[in-house]
């Protein structure tokens, strides 16, 4: 009788995950995720500079320096969004190389394709509505993959990081970028108060939806911790894995290589 009521309870966790703070079945984060992404892609750009002073620019140039990326390279900038990366590496592969800019959520890949047709990023990027947990693109496709603040609304993780490693190129680089635990207690206790009361605030007055803003700060602090994300790269294949903290932890670039 205890081995039964043991096995129902693993079935029961095993098909449950975590949306922000919240408890959900595995099949409804998608749709609950989708729902975030539906309702913040329209202000997506205006609410990033707001949110981080315009730093996340600095990160994203700090991760296009690190990609390695050369022209006439295939890139993947998974969970695109609106495009920052991969406009900076549509003028890096030149007319030889490719760009696919790949989300999971249509709104967001919509507001991307507009903005980048309007910024005259045409020919040499191409778009697709795909989820990381199942990559539609060939084994060892791709020279670089990059994922910027989007691994932290995959439903399962690792599933998603052995599909990007399934379509790297030996060779390849994977980049994730995605916020992650401050390394200062001091800079953490102002970070909470930023994320849980000022953040909200500010999602509601720009983009009239504080819960969208209040399930990123949740999001962020259910996201593995540098460490255990360089783990779980390292059971998905990648090799010489390392991270670099930015602005103290906040965020972290993780990298890894398919040999």
């Amino acid at each position: 009788m205890d081995k039964q009521v043991q096995s129902d309870n693993l079935t029961t966790q095993d098909d449950t995950t975590h949306f922000g703070f919240t408890t959900v079945a595995k099949d409804k984060k998608v749709e609950k995720v989708a729902e975030v992404f539906h309702s913040v892609a329209a202000k997506y750009d205006i609410m990033n500079d707001l949110m981080s002073v315009g730093i996340h620019r600095l990160w994203k140039r700090f991760t296009i320096d690190c990609s390695g990326v050369r022209p006439g390279h295939k890139v993947l900038d998974l969970a695109g969004g609106t495009g920052d990366l991969t406009a900076k590496f549509s003028r890096i592969v030149g007319d030889t190389g490719h760009v696919i800019l790949a989300d999971i959520n249509n709104s967001m890949l919509n507001v991307g394709r507009d903005k980048l047709r309007d910024l005259g990023v045409v020919g040499n990027v191409h778009y697709v509505q795909a989820n990381a947990e199942e990559l539609p693109f060939p084994d060892d496709h791709f020279d670089c993959i990059t994922i910027a603040f989007g691994l932290r609304n995959v439903t399962d993780k690792d599933k998603a990081l052995r599909s990007m490693f399934r379509v790297l190129k030996p060779g390849g680089r994977l980049l994730v970028l995605e916020f992650s635990k401050p390394q200062m207690q001091a800079l953490s206790k102002v970070y909470d108060a930023y994320s849980f009361h000022l953040l909200p605030k500010i999602g509601q007055v720009i983009a009239n939806d504080a819960d969208s803003y209040r399930y990123l700060a949740e999001s962020i602090r259910m996201h593995p911790d540098q460490d255990t994300l360089k783990g779980m790269m390292d059971e998905a294949g990648f090799e010489q894995t390392s991270y670099f903290n930015l602005t103290g932890g906040i965020v972290a670039l993780h990298r890894g290589y398919k040999f």
